[in-house]
């Protein structure tokens, strides 16, 4: 990471970055609004900072549904409006343990459920690319603070895709972890068994010292395991051995040709860096859909639950425990996730648990088993991320399945919760960025690090900006 290598270096200071970050904010936030928060005493503790640590007061940002303390956490939700949680995320905590500087809280959809960042209750988020254009979601504050160069990095969440499809609409890169590898405590739940805490940055290189801190099993967080971070270097020039599936199903009718055109490019660079390129077979992918939208809501109307107006959120209705219920969740919610609870509340009743939820459970079970009898041969898995490229603000509104339908491609990623890594590719005819993800088996980070940076070794798509100013 240069900003990371100049900090160390002794070339800049972390406050002056700090403070650079800040004013780069200022000056385009009212035009993006990736930012919810922003801590204006950031370069005090900066200052503050030793600059032998590892991350040496490197300034980077957080999705404002990981809690700091000391800062507001609203998940993009008025039913957490004004919320300051006692208490930091564990992956945020290791950050900060080794020297980086927390700026600011970032917009989000609300409660992680989203595509697009349309749907926080604070407003819209917009693309650095095209103000015009959605930045991608649920991570799109962090994916825009990124691409216009406020920060070096943030931290996002893959519920479904949630950092590798905003990764590919701002034209950035961002890791997925496999799920476990880093804690999930503090982190305001959505989907418990999909949820990933990852990050978001320029380049592949901008993402490893994050994720070396970030990883690890955490005692407040039962999911996590003691996989050990990359400990091997990491080459940037040769992929001579590397076996890479290219799977059929997420080459489908409908996907924007362009999309098409510059991933199959893409591939057929890491084929000329030495990869054996070989076709294979996800044939359970067309399912990831419906059971992904069957069991993230289900896991999402239990844990949101805990909202109700009896504990830390506004408290709305009088006559009853009901009317509170109803009142305070009913005012305080938004569309989607009142229609995501719905939808999950059904699933999980006494008539359809074994109808839908028991059965998506079933399905979910053959997603996984196709990864892992696909990496008995490959390495990796190169695929596009979303089937278009970032979409204008306000035209998928009316229609949920279509936005619904942005997730195809990163959704089976989460139900068998393997990593995926998004790399930039190219752009559109508009000049919108283009994105391609490389999935690998569990706890293969490393391997995807090594081609991520093979790949932006020979090209250039990943110093491309935004012309935002």
């Amino acid at each position: 990471m240069k900003t990371l290598k100049e900090l160390q270096d002794g070339k800049t200071t972390s406050r002056a970055l700090t403070k650079a970050c800040l004013a780069r904010g200022e000056a385009l936030d009212s035009s993006l609004h990736a930012f919810l928060h922003v801590d204006e005493s950031a370069p005090e503790r900066a200052s503050q900072v030793d600059k032998e640590s590892p991350l040496a007061g490197l300034p980077i940002a957080v999705k404002d549904i990981l809690m700091v303390e000391g800062m507001p956490a609203t998940c993009g939700s008025k039913i957490l409006e004004g919320f300051m949680p006692p208490f930091t995320a564990t992956s945020v905590k290791k950050l900060q343990d080794a020297g980086a500087v927390i700026i600011g809280k970032t917009n989000t959809d609300e409660f992680a459920m989203g595509s697009s960042t349309e749907n926080s209750a604070y407003g819209v988020t917009h693309n650095p690319w095209n103000l015009d254009r959605v930045p991608g979601g649920s991570s799109g504050g962090s994916a825009a603070a990124v691409a216009a160069g406020i920060v070096p990095a943030a931290l996002g969440t893959d519920t479904g895709g949630s950092i590798r499809q905003p990764a590919s609409f701002c034209g950035i890169s961002g890791i997925k972890p496999t799920y476990g590898r880093v804690s999930r405590y503090g982190l305001a739940a959505y989907g418990s068994s999909l949820d990933s805490v990852g990050i978001l940055g320029r380049s592949v290189d901008d993402l490893i010292p994050l994720f070396e801190v970030m990883v690890g099993k955490d005692p407040l967080d039962a999911t996590t395991v003691d996989a050990p971070s990359i400990t091997r270097k990491l080459s940037a020039e040769s992929l001579v051995g590397t076996r890479i599936g290219v799977p059929a199903e997420y080459f489908v009718k409908g996907i924007q040709a362009e999309v098409e055109e510059r991933v199959r490019e893409a591939i057929k660079m890491l084929k000329m860096l030495g990869a054996e390129i070989i076709p294979i077979n996800l044939p359970h992918t067309e399912y990831a859909l419906p059971v992904y939208y069957i069991l993230a809501p289900a896991e999402a109307s239990a844990n949101l639950a805990r909202y109700d107006g009896i504990r830390y959120t506004p408290r709305e209705g009088e006559k009853s425990l009901e009317d509170v219920y109803r009142q305070t969740r009913g005012k305080h919610f938004g569309a989607e996730v009142e229609r995501r609870i719905m939808l999950g509340t059904y699933a999980l009743s006494a008539g359809y648990y074994d109808a839908y939820y028991g059965q998506a459970q079933k399905v979910r079970t053959l997603i996984r088993r196709d990864f892992e009898e696909a990496f008995k041969n490959v390495d990796a898995i190169a695929a596009p991320i979303a089937p278009t490229t970032a979409f204008e603000i306000g035209s998928h509104g009316d229609d949920p399945l279509a936005m619904y339908l942005e997730d195809i491609f990163t959704l089976p990623a989460n139900l068998a919760g393997v990593p995926g890594l998004a790399l930039p590719v190219g752009f559109d005819g508009d000049n919108m960025p283009i994105g391609m993800q490389l999935m690998g088996a569990p706890f293969s980070e490393e391997n995807l690090f090594a081609i991520g940076r093979a790949y932006q070794g020979a090209t250039d798509w990943h110093k491309e900006k935004p012309n935002i100013g």
